[in-house]
């Protein structure tokens, strides 16, 4: 796993969101993105997290970023996840994981003495131009959210 970091030009990607619509990193070009890679949508780690994300968005949004969840599951989980927990944000299948490869989350993990592949979660604040500014990979997914606010607002 060759994770990017902080000085990085993030790679530019198409992928669908949770409403079957094709989004670009390149949309949101002039603005900071949150980018979140998370391994399941509908569990719980992953719940929480999210959670965070959409009861603290208006802070985010104020301070000129928007938030993108990136996950391996189908469109139809995303949209389940998304009206499930009222998500004010957008959700992104990365089915093949090509994205997740191309920003070094996807390697092995281990779980109960069992390893395989997968999403590791860590999150990338992409800035107005399109360059890594800042790489979290060290937080608790309750506090994820707040770990997000402390990255936007110092930059």
């Amino acid at each position: 796993m060759n994770t990017l970091k902080a000085g990085d030009k993030a790679p530019s990607f198409s992928l669908q969101d949770q409403n079957g619509n094709t989004v670009n990193l390149t949309d949101f070009k002039g603005s900071k993105v949150i980018i979140y890679f998370y391994p399941k949508a509908m569990t719980p780690g992953c719940t929480v997290q999210a959670q965070g994300l959409r009861d603290h968005n208006d802070q985010l949004h104020s301070a000129g970023a928007v938030v993108l969840g990136i996950s391996p599951d189908p469109v139809a989980k995303l949209k389940k996840f998304a009206d499930k927990e009222s998500l004010n944000f957008t959700l992104l299948s990365d089915e093949d994981h090509a994205v997740a490869e191309a920003f070094g989350v996807w390697g092995l993990k281990k779980f109960m003495g069992k390893e395989y592949e997968g999403i590791h979660r860590i999150t990338f604040i992409i800035d107005e131009v399109g360059n890594v500014s800042d790489v979290l990979d060290k937080f608790k997914t309750k506090d994820h959210h707040q770990a997000v606010i402390d990255a936007i607002s110092k930059g």
